[in-house]
């Protein structure tokens, strides 16, 4: 591959993951904080990408790789999908802003598909050429995630407190489909072919179920995805909540860590193999959420930290081993085949419901369902938004409710607040108002200690099942399916 081409393949990846890592981090903080949608709520936005990843595979087998050509597929999902999040910049609502961001994931996850497709095009050895050109996407994340962390710190939390974030996405998106049209000629590679909905799913993949082996793995690696993704959804606000500065740019660490382990991964395969590379990959998962029980309860960073630099040992030992694991069990004719069922089963199935049950754990955990424990002061004002839940009072008679609106300034400013009453295990709006001092209010802090045991022992216990179950067996001699024998 010629140099030119190398760079515009290499620029294609830095775009792509650009437009993700713009706006993924910080719509948490921003959902939470300022549109003041539930935890529920949040865990359904956040679930767009798994119920995209589900659906894709439909687009690109039964139209993208069928009638038009990769790079027009390309630029007329990128400009779409990057209206969808110049509108989600305008959204308030939570039946407006999930739609929309529906829409957006829609378009957007069939192109992580298309990007690898237009470049294994113009390659005669994917094998050793892709890698180096992939890794920009991986370089691109941090780079944007720092960037957006940057203008956060430096624009007194641009990052969470506007839409700005998705406006940049959105930007970076329309870009991106414009840039596409420049991209070497890609022909639909299944024009004329009969395509079936068993053949886009990869359900021929199935006929691997037979060897109970690899039953365990399936099982444990859709399992395994319901409490991971507790992170994706919920660690950006307890990290904040625990007094990480910076968090959108701290989060970056687990990328560069991601790109390490993936170097050195090869040497530990070789000396633990597959079961135990596995079993890494889950248990590192359940210590990640113990390092951020440990370091909410002693109120210290460094294990928060340590979490995060987790994540290359929690992607690459799980992820990675896992799709080398399939390519390993499966036949020639089948292996393509057989890593988007598993993709279908983790990043599809799995996280759609990890990430619905994130956000009803962290709602049964959070005001007004669960009495909070912890408050956090804020110092700057302009840091509170109309709906946001505050406490006051004395730490002995501690009142709650949700605020209407502040006025003055900082020494003399007052804020009228819809109190809350207690209603069995939490509380409900009373219809009473009153006016306090603005300096006294305090944010009540999700029960962060108790939501986290959740997926944390969740992981560890679903890896002591794996241990005591799984038993790799050597593949069989490749030879041609059943399916094949008898087609």
């Amino acid at each position: 591959m010629n140099t030119s081409l190398r760079l515009r393949l290499s620029v294609m990846m830095f775009l792509e993951y650009a437009i993700w890592a713009a706006w993924y981090i910080t719509m948490g903080r921003y959902l939470g904080q300022v549109l003041n949608f539930t935890p529920e709520q949040i865990g359904l936005a956040y679930n767009t990408t798994a119920l995209a990843a589900i659906i894709s595979p439909f687009f690109v087998g039964m139209v993208a790789d069928r009638f038009f050509a990769t790079e027009k597929v390309l630029f007329a999902t990128h400009v779409l999908g990057g209206l969808c999040l110049l509108g989600l910049s305008y959204a308030r609502q939570f039946g407006v802003f999930y739609p929309l961001l529906l829409a957006h994931t829609l378009f957007y996850m069939p192109t992580l598909a298309l990007t690898n497709s237009i470049s294994f095009h113009q390659m005669k050895d994917p094998g050793k050429e892709f890698p180096s050109i992939r890794v920009l996407g991986t370089i691109s994340w941090i780079v944007t995630v720092l960037a957006v962390g940057w203008l956060g710190t430096r624009f007194n939390g641009l990052d969470v407190r506007t839409p700005v974030p998705f406006q940049i996405a959105g930007g970076l998106s329309i870009l991106m489909g414009l840039y596409c049209l420049t991209l070497p000629h890609t022909p639909p590679t299944a024009k004329g072919e009969k395509v079936t909905v068993r053949d886009v799913l990869g359900l021929e993949a199935l006929e691997l179920l037979r060897e109970p082996s690899f039953v365990v793995f399936i099982i444990s690696a859709f399992l395994i995805c319901i409490p991971l993704s507790f992170y994706f959804a919920f660690a950006p606000p307890f990290l904040s909540d625990a007094g990480m500065p910076n968090v959108t740019g701290a989060t970056s660490y687990g990328q560069m860590s991601e790109i390490f382990f993936l170097l050195v991964m090869p040497w530990f395969f070789k000396r633990l193999g597959v079961r135990w590379m596995l079993m890494v990959g889950m248990f590192a998962w359940g210590a990640r959420y113990l390092l951020f029980l440990m370091g909410y309860n002693s109120g210290i960073l460094w294990p928060l930290y340590v979490g995060i630099v987790l994540h290359g040992v929690c992607y690459d030992f799980f992820f990675v081993t896992s799709y080398i694991y399939v390519d390993k069990k499966a036949h020639e004719s089948i292996r393509a085949k057989a890593q988007g069922f598993i993709t279908l089963v983790t990043l599809g199935l799995g996280m759609f419901v990890g990430t619905t049950l994130s956000g009803k754990v962290s709602g049964w955990y959070s005001f007004p369902k669960a009495t909070p424990e912890r408050f956090q002061q804020v110092a700057d004002l302009s840091a509170w938004q109309p709906g946001n839940y505050v406490k006051w009072g004395a730490d002995d008679a501690p009142r709650f409710g949700q605020l209407k609106s502040i006025a003055g300034t900082n020494a003399t400013a007052t804020a009228s607040v819809e109190v809350f009453e207690r209603a069995g295990k939490g509380f409900k709006a009373s219809g009473k108002t009153v006016t306090v001092p603005a300096k006294s209010l305090e944010k009540p802090l999700p029960l962060w200690d108790r939501i986290w045991k959740i997926p944390g022992y969740g992981a560890l216990l679903i890896m002591v099942l794996f241990a005591l179950i799984f038993r790799d067996q050597p593949p069989a001699e490749e030879s041609e399916p059943d399916a094949a024998k008898t087609a």
